[in-house]
Parts: C-alpha cells; sequence; structure tokens
C-alpha cells in the first residue's frame, strides 16, 4: 500500500492519529536516549548535544499533539497506546545491532570508536528516513485540514540531515559507502514497520 494512503486512513480516525503521534513519539524518545547513551564521558560536542536536545523536543512535541485530538488519548506508551507495537519499539534497536555487525566487520571498530561510528550511521539513516516521512504526513495534514503540525519538526530533521553529512565525510574518506549500508539496513526495517502498520490501521 502507498504510505501516503496509509497516512490518510490513519488521520481519518481520531483514536488511530493519536496513537500514530504516540509511536513517533516513543520513536523520537528512543533516538534521544540512544544518542545520550552513545556519548563518550568526556568527548561530548556541541552538535550531539542540541541533535539529543531536539530529539527529545520532538517526541515531547509529537505528544503534545496529542490533546488536539482528544484530552485522555494515549497518556503514556503502553501497548495499547501505540501502533505495530513491536517493530516500533526495536525499530532503532534493530538498525543500531545491524550497523554495529557491520562497523566491526568492516572496520573492525569496538569500544567508544564503534559506538560513536554506529550514532553517525544510525542517525545519518533515520534522518534521511525523517525527511521523506514528516513532509508527507504533513502534506496529509493539510488535505484533511488537521488542528495537528509538524512543521518544526520537519526543519530542524533537514538541519540534522546536514550536521549528520558534516561529522559522517569527518568520520571517513569512505563515508557513502558506510552511510548507503545503514540506509539499505534501515529500509528493510521500514518496510517491515509498514507491514505491522498495514495490519493494524487497515
Amino acid at each position: 500500500m502507498d504510505f501516503q494512503h496509509l497516512l490518510n486512513a490513519i488521520v481519518a480516525d481520531h483514536e488511530k492519529h493519536a496513537k500514530w503521534l504516540n509511536t513517533l513519539s516513543l520513536m523520537e524518545n528512543t533516538g534521544a536516549r540512544k544518542i545520550s547513551a552513545s556519548e563518550h564521558k568526556t568527548d561530548v560536542t556541541l552538535i550531539i548535544l542540541k541533535h539529543a536536545a531536539e530529539e527529545h523536543r520532538h517526541a515531547f512535541y509529537l505528544k503534545k499533539q496529542i490533546s488536539k485530538l482528544g484530552a485522555s488519548l494515549c497518556p503514556d506508551y503502553s501497548d495499547q497506546y501505540l501502533l505495530a507495537t513491536h517493530d516500533s519499539r526495536y525499530y532503532l534497536n534493530m538498525l543500531d545491532v545491524h550497523v554495529c555487525k557491520y562497523l566491526k566487520s568492516e572496520l573492525n571498530l569496538s569500544g567508544n570508536e564503534l559506538k560513536f561510528a554506529a550514532y553517525l550511521l544510525v542517525t545519518y539513516a533515520i534522518e534521511v528516513r525523517a525527511d521523506e516521512l514528516y513532509p508527507v504526513y504533513q502534506d496529509v495534514l493539510d488535505t484533511n485540514r488537521s488542528k495537528v503540525n509538524v512543521k518544526s519538526i520537519i526543519l530542524e530533521e533537514e538541519g540534522h540531515l546536514e550536521e549528520m553529512l558534516v561529522q559522517l565525510k569527518n568520520f571517513s574518506a569512505d563515508w557513502q559507502r558506510h552511510a548507503d549500508k545503514a540506509v539499505e539496513f534501515e529500509t528493510d526495517l521500514f518496510g517491515k514497520w509498514l507491514v505491522g502498520l498495514e495490519r493494524e490501521v487497515l
């Protein structure tokens, strides 16, 4: 099924839409926590702090948007308030596992070097996805004249992708090959996530 068609079905139903927002909030929050977990004890840059803070803000912002659909909808991240629960909860973790295995095999990295390289590649792949997902979602929101909007997130995600490109180029001259591999892993996970969403929504 076409992703835009799926989003139209979600946005047309307040309860499903609230679960969708809650699911995105969960995933943004998971991303922020993973960024913080990957930090070096002392070598923490302004970009990393900014990125973690903005991902937490996205999680908060998406959660807050739910109130536009109903006061008591999706109070927390319990399974009954999420869509495609298993795939949504483990999406980033599985991407991290795939990328770490690749980096160990391809570049023989370990310890802090592995953590930082995985942060770069995982985050890059997620930002590429976010740059596609949020504009499509905003178009659907506009078409349906929804009170919900994600325009501020779109602007920040575009900035994140530019920042990740700068960091990746500093990380490796062969950054594009590694980044493409991370995107390949993410594309597979995204496909499985969509199947789970379609099963619940339709």
